[in-house]
């Protein structure tokens, strides 16, 4: 048997990593700027990560969720506090696509409506429901294609009054930082309004925090910039720094039902070590802090750069995308064979900056010399 080839790969096998680096079966040192597409929240094998999780291996891995884990409770209670949402309730489960399936889920329970209003360029998964409203019909297959979804231009809040004055749209969901769609900013305008006409029309408001959530953009959730407080919010990649993990965030005006939602590996007793010793780490090393003042660091230096192969440099915290004059993989192929540096990348001419919020001005200089060297032979 060999494996089902979905990815393209670059020829690199990375067997450790620390902090912000990672190195190959040859011993061959990277600067990571991708961490691993954003879930690499703390860095690699972080101290204090591997101690909590071989702690609690050594005590129980995994147990059925249909008794107490106090280890859930412990994660709910913090995870209100440190993000501000200590009010809503926690639904656990696997996966980015898991938590906005189960979202959108919630919404259509709550006001029996099927219809969804989605952005353009928007990436929310590859499930059933996750995909239908990601706005790429390369990925959309014709089972999942159910008309359920419109699509409306980002930051055009005229478009989507439209639509929502209607009265038959369940749920809006939005990226406050798109990611895959490259690192497209929402405007506060946008926001408040969209909030403001979801609660006129009985419209649930789903924020997608999946990429640009957990500490990355500088504030714990990427929607706090913006000043709206959402009904349901999502967040995974992140929440236990490489260990398979999610949640969805839930309103207290949301009341549950037994049997409406379920998981069987959500919030295992692993995936709750793992997620509450990335909460020690955020607090102790002050994770969000550094996010937003290495992130601003890095950006001042993106947009200093002196180069015509750069258009545009955008984002928030660590999570910057840099608009390229050529294709993306001009640059990125040589900045891994050549300078031994891992980024990200979106569309056809954007590279995606996703590093560990751990990361340092001293690895921002670093990358920005190794970008310098692969713009300059151009």
């Amino acid at each position: 048997m060999k494996l089902f080839d979905v990815y393209p790969l670059f020829d690199v096998n990375i067997v450790k990593g620390k902090g912000c680096k990672v190195w190959d079966e040859n011993g061959q040192e990277y600067l990571d700027l991708y961490g691993g597409h954003a879930v690499i929240s703390i860095g690699h094998a972080h101290p204090h990560y591997i101690e909590k999780v071989t702690e609690q291996l050594n005590k129980l891995g995994f147990y059925s969720n249909s008794v107490i884990n106090k280890l859930q409770v412990e994660l709910a209670e913090r995870l209100g506090r440190i993000s501000g949402y200590d009010d809503y309730q926690l639904f656990l489960i696997n996966s980015g696509a898991e938590a906005n399936e189960n979202a959108l889920k919630l919404a259509s329970f709550t006001n029996g409506r099927t219809r969804v209003l989605s952005a353009e360029k928007a990436f929310h998964g590859r499930t059933s429901l996750a995909v239908e409203v990601t706005n790429n019909p390369k990925i959309i297959a014709p089972i999942n294609d159910n008309g359920h979804v419109t699509y409306l231009p980002l930051n055009d809040l005229q478009a989507w009054e439209q639509e929502l004055q209607k009265g038959d749209v369940c749920a809006v969901i939005l990226e406050c930082i798109q990611g895959v769609g490259g690192i497209k900013m929402v405007t506060k305008e946008f926001a408040q309004g969209l909030q403001r006409l979801c609660k006129q029309y009985g419209t649930v408001l789903i924020c997608d925090e999946i990429q640009c959530g957990y500490g990355r953009s500088g504030k714990f959730f990427a929607h706090q910039w913006l000043d709206i407080r959402p009904d349901i919010i999502t967040v995974a990649k992140g929440i236990a720094n490489g260990f398979p993990m999610a949640g969805v965030l839930i309103s207290p005006a949301f009341k549950p039902v037994y049997g409406q939602l379920g998981t069987t590996f959500g919030g295992n007793h692993l995936a709750c070590a793992a997620a509450l010793a990335v909460l020690d780490v955020f607090e102790e090393e002050h994770l969000v802090e550094n996010a937003n003042e290495v992130g601003s660091y890095l950006m001042e230096k993106l947009k200093a750069i002196d180069s015509p192969h750069i258009q545009d440099v955008r984002g928030r915290g660590l999570m910057i995308g840099i608009d390229l004059d050529c294709p993306h993989a001009d640059v990125r192929k040589p900045l891994i064979y050549d300078q031994h540096c891992f980024t990200g990348c979106a569309g056809q001419n954007i590279l995606r900056l996703l590093p560990p919020l751990c990361l340092t001005k001293q690895d921002a200089d670093l990358f920005i010399e190794k970008l310098n060297k692969i713009l300059n032979t151009l």
